[in-house]
């Protein structure tokens, strides 16, 4: 695996809503995904690459993303890290699945740094890494998931059948690889690829 050497990193809602009470109670894949998150992270500002922090903020009443709510706030461990790497650095705003569809224009921010390969990473697998990896690799970038750095909890479907939040991360691994959308690695590859 080759990681260029100014590969954005985007670490996509890592916020606090997914720790409380009625999301820690819930059946979730990946019980490290923050400790490879925050490696991620760690390697990225430590070898001067960019990095995009996404926070999602919710417009439906009542949600724990919105706006001014904790719950809506980056988790410590992100909040820590932030502005400790040399290299740019932006927090995008979004209220829809895509981290292209947000404030500042994530593509806009990328293309002006000449950056062609991102690193996805954060919550959830299936929904908000799998719409923005998908959006991506049609906008013509070089999209690597970091499939352990993301974790999402399991859902019912319209005819009431469950999946598996392990089932649910398998089937957008399949998705994305499958489609061409995304390569799908660990983070061990992935680190080890950005400190040659």
């Amino acid at each position: 695996m080759d990681i260029a050497e100014n590969a954005a990193l985007v670490v996509i809602d890592v916020q606090k809503a997914w720790d409380e009470p009625e999301n820690a109670a819930r059946e979730r894949s990946n019980p490290t995904a923050e400790a490879h998150m925050a490696r991620l992270i760690d390697v990225w500002q430590a070898t001067d690459r960019p990095v995009a922090f996404v926070r999602h903020t919710s417009l439906t009443p009542g949600s724990p993303l919105a706006a001014g709510l904790p719950g809506n706030d980056f988790q410590d461990f992100v909040e820590e890290r932030r502005g400790r790497g040399g290299a740019a650095e932006t927090v995008v705003e979004k209220n829809v699945n895509s981290a292209f569809i947000g404030k500042p224009d994530l593509a806009a921010w990328l293309d002006a740094a000449g950056v062609r390969q991102i690193v996805l990473a954060g919550i959830q697998t299936n929904w908000c890494v799998e719409t923005t990896a998908r959006m991506g690799g049609n906008l013509g970038y070089q999209v690597v998931v970091a499939l352990d750095a993301t974790y999402t909890f399991g859902e019912s479907g319209p005819d009431g059948v469950r999946l598996g939040a392990d089932e649910l991360t398998r089937a957008t691994a399949v998705n994305l690889h499958a489609g061409g959308f995304a390569r799908i690695a660990r983070t061990g590859e992935v680190t080890a690829a950005a400190r040659r």
